[in-house]
């Protein structure tokens, strides 16, 4: 049986806060998803050996970096992990150059592949950069060289807390691409940690959901964004659904593409998005719509037919609103109406239904 990507089990007091998290991931990259906090930061520092756990263990891969029971803890130099801060933490004298290469020294020369350099310069777009200081760069293109210095020190997992934080909008919509280039095509896995759910929904392939210290969820990013009894929570973000999508043809006349994904055909704004595109999108549970009949005499150009998987309970003030699951040929889509909604249309397990989603709410995160 293959060995999971990370096996953490660990239990530590910090004053009053008591982390007793546990999880499994094969994800490539695994997204600690929680308020601020719930314990994002201190399960990734127990990780990345900042912070000593007081019993449990933590394995990557299959090697063991911490066992309390077998007195094993290794230093944090010897766990050969890469580490990504909110702020990129350049040294403000070296060059773009020479912080990249800061990372080579800590590989042993013997390990030490001599294209590594080329490939991370291309892969975060960033060798324009390389005799510029610090003090000379975007806050973007800062994070793109301290991801850039993480890579070459050759890690066996890349450890990323809320790297985008400190970034406005514009540059966060810069280094995402970079990131997903990372998760797609370096085979390093990532453990990655946010608040936000945009990133985890556009980043993620495994999510684990911290609450107050403890693990309240762990799954494929899909399939937790869709569940609804963590949508029922107090606190807890929107339900969403996440489909897998391929661009297979544009309305020129419009400005629309049409995308196919598992659950059916979509026409959304064209944008940027390019013939044969792969992508993911993201459809909030309150922006689908549901009737009986195939709706007529609508603005709404997509319409899928499906039939009531799951019936949430009722939450929201009063329990005036109720989540539901919907199959629509074999794939998950999550809706959220009122109370009032779901008993005049009479909705029950099992019953057809029709969703009406505008193009507008299709997100591409």
């Amino acid at each position: 049986m293959t060995e999971p990507v990370l096996d953490i089990a660990v239990r530590h007091k910090l004053g009053d806060f008591l982390l007793d998290a546990s999880f499994r991931s094969q994800g490539r990259l695994t997204a600690l998803f929680g308020a601020s906090g719930s314990g994002k930061t201190s399960l990734v520092n127990v990780i990345g050996g900042l912070i000593r756990p007081q019993s449990g263990h933590v394995r990557v891969e299959g090697e063991t970096l911490v066992d309390t029971a077998r007195g094993v803890v290794l230093p944090p130099h010897r766990r050969r992990l890469g580490y990504v801060f909110q702020e990129a933490r350049l040294f403000p004298h070296l060059t773009v150059r020479q912080n990249l290469l800061f990372g080579h020294w800590f590989v042993p020369r013997a390990l030490r592949k001599p294209a590594e350099l080329d490939m991370v310069l291309d892969l975060l777009g960033i060798g324009h950069l390389l005799k510029r200081r610090p003090g000379a760069l975007s806050g973007g293109e800062k994070q793109r060289v301290a991801i850039g210095r993480a890579l070459l020190a050759q890690p066996r997992l890349l450890l990323m807390d809320e790297p985008l934080a400190a970034l406005d909008e514009a540059r966060k919509a810069e280094i995402l691409p970079h990131i997903e280039r990372l998760r797609d095509e370096v085979g390093i896995p990532i453990v990655y940690v946010s608040h936000a759910l945009t990133e985890v929904a556009r980043l993620a392939t495994t999510v684990v959901v911290v609450e107050a210290g403890r693990v309240g969820a762990c799954g494929p990013t899909a399939e937790i964004l869709s569940r609804l009894d963590l949508a029922s929570r107090p606190g807890a973000p929107e339900a969403s659904t996440l489909l897998a999508a391929e661009v297979v043809d544009f309305d020129e006349a419009f400005g629309l593409a049409r995308l196919a994904t598992p659950a059916g055909e979509f026409a959304i704004a064209r944008g940027a998005l390019r013939a044969g595109q792969r992508l993911r999108v993201r459809i909030m549970a309150s922006d689908v719509m549901l009737g009986l009949a195939p709706p007529e005499g609508t603005s709404a150009l997509n319409i899928l037919p499906g039939r009531i998987a799951e019936i949430g309970e009722r939450s929201g003030e009063g329990g005036s609103t109720v989540h539901l699951r919907l199959d629509c040929a074999g794939e998950a889509l999550v809706v959220r109406l009122t109370a009032k909604s779901a008993a005049n249309l009479a909705l029950a397990v099992g019953k057809p239904v029709y969703a009406i989603v505008k193009s507008v709410s299709v997100e591409t995160p």
